[in-house]
């Protein structure tokens, strides 16, 4: 994938699946049953394995063979995560993808909704003359219902956190919110995130890196209020929603500890490796940044103030706040 190219219409956007498996075999039937019942029938897909011991792969095989007519890749995963798993996918699309395509991020284990792609494409149809990207919230959902009436099981379903401020790099540089398993990226957006993705040593996640490189080159991210699948909660979720009261408890007390400082400092690093492709105003933004986090407190506060960098709630900015005032960010 060398050049952005874009379809004439949005219905005939070919789209990139790029899927990180490991000992999926419980829940990747539904997930593959999920692609098929895309209303956007023009994708292929990549999955790279990162050293699966269950059925994972026989599955796989099985779903390549028995859909010839959408290209399926197996490939071999470096195995240290999820995220460096995601991270290898998008080197790897740059040499394995079509020309011009889109690309969406896929877990495993959740369940598409039939309009996922086709949702995101057409919203990202008057944007082909620039990076754009999309993502959405989530249906959560215990694993055991996938599947059946969701009617009867309300108790037992919620929808992800909204986003209501805007998403943008001041946002960025201090929360990730694109959930990666909704993520699509136009096909200029995908030349980025693929040629970029070569460039950096270490991320703290895949999506967040996304969302700092996406929002820090000036590309247009959009957020979609509505739902475009069912994230299935189980034992062994990489991540997991991450959206009860005790997890943002625990959110607000990781802001207050040094996990942050060390992921801020991991972020700042891979973002120095691609300033080249960063706005001058990003630029500028990452110095004021830098100088909320080191030296007197005066002088912290007032690149603070400068710099306007916010989280999605009131309470997460406070929070953010005084871990800059105490030097924990």
């Amino acid at each position: 994938m060398t050049t952005a190219a874009s379809p004439s219409a949005h219905e005939s956007a070919h789209v990139v699946i790029l899927m990180a498996t490991f000992n999926g075999a419980d829940h990747l039937g539904d997930q593959l049953a999920s692609f098929l019942a895309q209303d956007h029938a023009d994708w292929s897909l990549i999955v790279s394995d990162d050293g699966s011991d269950d059925n994972t792969l026989q599955i796989l095989a099985a779903f390549a063979q028995a859909h010839t007519d959408h290209q399926v890749k197996i490939l071999s995963g470096p195995r240290k995560g999820a995220g460096a798993n995601f991270m290898s996918l998008l080197c790897r699309a740059a040499e394995t993808a079509p020309t011009g395509s889109f690309i969406a991020l896929s877990d495993q284990d959740d369940v598409w909704l039939p309009e996922r792609l086709s949702r995101g494409v057409a919203a990202l149809a008057g944007l082909s003359d620039r990076r754009a990207a999309w993502c959405s919230r989530t249906i959560i959902t215990e694993s055991e219902i996938i599947g059946q009436d969701m009617a009867h099981h309300r108790s037992v379903t919620r929808l992800s956190a909204p986003r209501p401020r805007a998403l943008s790099f001041r946002n960025a540089l201090v929360q990730n919110v694109m959930a990666g398993n909704t993520i699509l990226l136009n096909p200029a957006a995908a030349v980025l995130a693929c040629r970029l993705a070569v460039q950096v040593d270490r991320v703290v996640v895949h999506d967040w890196w996304l969302y700092l490189i996406l929002t820090g080159s000036g590309a247009t991210v959009i957020h979609d209020d509505r739902p475009s699948l069912y994230y299935r909660q189980h034992a062994e979720n990489a991540i997991g929603a991450n959206d009860s009261h005790l997890a943002r408890i625990l959110r607000l007390k990781m802001l207050l500890s040094r996990r942050f400082q060390d992921w801020n400092e991991i972020n700042l690093a891979a973002l120095r490796q691609v300033s080249h492709d960063l706005t001058a105003e990003n630029t500028a933004l990452i110095n004021l940044f830098d100088q909320t986090r080191v030296g007197p407190l005066h002088k912290r506060l007032i690149a603070l103030r400068q710099a306007r960098l916010y989280r999605q709630t009131r309470i997460s900015t406070v929070a953010m706040w005084l871990a800059i005032v105490f030097g924990l960010f």
